[in-house]
């Protein structure tokens, strides 16, 4: 009984962590009570999905993942986006001291 009791926390631990990380609650608590210790350490190093870019579609318009190569809609290959160049929208900005940091 008390084992049954320690993997429901294990598995409420998991997938709570992974809740919070934008994952299904559902499924890691399920990992979590199969797996009692990984499944809550396998939540903590999982990616965070919350903080993930997202891109449009251009054939479908539908949101996805940066690292997703097709698109989940329509099938349609994606092409890995450019790196955006932060530094064209500077050049109008008064200089930044040494030692100081620009707050916006």
């Amino acid at each position: 009984m008390e084992f049954i009791v320690i993997l429901v926390f294990f598995g409420l631990s998991a997938g709570a962590v992974a809740k919070l990380k934008g994952g299904s609650f559902f499924l890691w608590f399920l990992i979590g009570f199969g797996l009692p210790f990984f499944g809550t350490v396998a939540a903590l190093v999982m990616r965070n999905e919350r903080t993930t870019p997202l891109r449009d579609c251009p054939a479908c318009g539908n949101v996805v993942p940066v690292y997703d190569q097709v698109c989940t809609s329509c099938g349609a290959d994606l092409a890995f986006p450019e790196p955006e160049d932060e530094d064209d929208d500077d050049e109008d900005q008064a200089p930044v001291a040494p030692g100081q940091e620009r707050l916006f």
